[in-house]
């Protein structure tokens, strides 16, 4: 089905073989993304991954990621930061025991100051710095999520109906301020610890690389930050409120659950949060839809 919003062609696929088409076989065909405001002011000229066109750059970037970042070894580098915050995690809520606990926010805390960790090397806290990127994340999900007409209608843009391009750049401005004193305190660092320490260290391994694929300049190296720190905490958050929301709705899928928490436990694997388990982990399928719609 093709729909038009304002002059922009959509083409929705609502079964599983037509997302197939465009994720797979014609993946490359539809792997552009289209112009926008969010990705002009907000994203660095369309210089993150999200909104970069397909094309060497694009490649570049995600190969970085892939190779460099989201590798297994990499990740289990880190692995200790993840222990760490989760007993901060549960210390936190022990210590709230017998009173009122806004969930939302002690797990939005831990998604974030692991991502913080990872990527920046330090954990945000109650600081004013720390409150102002907290509230530029915030803004940042209602803006990019925000319709705007001057997008989908692009000759009308520069009237900016809605004030949504003010925002965005207003946004931009107080983003680039924080990343920027970031990027100087690890070049700083970077003169007395040659090896890197966190995810921006690896970026900016890759800038001084003499002989690169694709040269990464400050400003992408802050558009590929910015991607690391702001596509984890919100979604990982809300998708753990969800859980567990409809685990405590749900008596009977809280117990299948909790089921293996009353069989043997298998002391013989080394402690840690990625370890084989003796019990395999099922996924639990809680339909949100009547079963004949995914049929469809």
């Amino acid at each position: 089905m093709q729909l038009h919003l304002g002059s922009c062609p959509v083409v929705v696929g609502s079964s599983v073989e037509m997302a197939k088409q465009f994720l797979k076989i014609h993946d490359q065909s539809f792997a552009y993304r289209p112009n926008s405001s969010a990705g002009k002011y907000f994203h660095y000229d369309y210089t993150d991954i999200l909104w970069a066109p397909y094309g060497p750059y694009f490649r570049h970037a995600r190969k970085i990621c892939l190779t460099e970042l989201f590798n297994k070894k990499t990740l289990s580098s880190y692995e200790y930061i993840r222990v760490e915050e989760l007993q901060d995690f549960l210390s936190a809520l022990y210590a709230s025991c017998g009173n009122p606990v806004m969930l939302k926010d002690h797990i939005l805390n831990l998604t974030l100051n692991n991502i913080t960790r990872v990527v920046l090397g330090k954990k945000l806290g109650d600081d004013s710095e720390s409150k102002v990127f907290k509230k530029i994340l915030d803004e940042s999900f209602l803006l990019t999520g925000m319709l705007n007409i001057g997008d989908l209608i692009p000759w009308i843009n520069f009237l900016d109906l809605q004030g949504y391009v003010k925002k965005i750049k207003a946004l931009s401005i107080n983003l680039d301020a924080f990343l920027e004193r970031e990027l100087d305190r690890h070049i700083s660092r970077r003169q007395d610890h040659s090896s890197p320490k966190d995810m921006l260290d690896v970026l900016l391994q890759h800038a001084d690389d003499p002989n690169p694929e694709l040269k990464l300049s400050r400003n992408k190296i802050k558009s590929l930050t910015q991607d690391l720190l702001g596509a984890g905490p919100e979604t990982s958050s809300a998708i753990i409120q969800w859980a567990m929301s409809e685990l405590l709705k749900h008596p009977e899928l809280f117990a299948k659950a909790t089921e293996e928490l009353d069989r043997d436990l298998n002391m013989d694997e080394v402690w840690g949060l990625t370890v084989h388990r003796k019990v395999p982990l099922v996924a639990i399928a809680q339909p949100r839809l009547p079963v004949d719609v995914y049929s469809m």
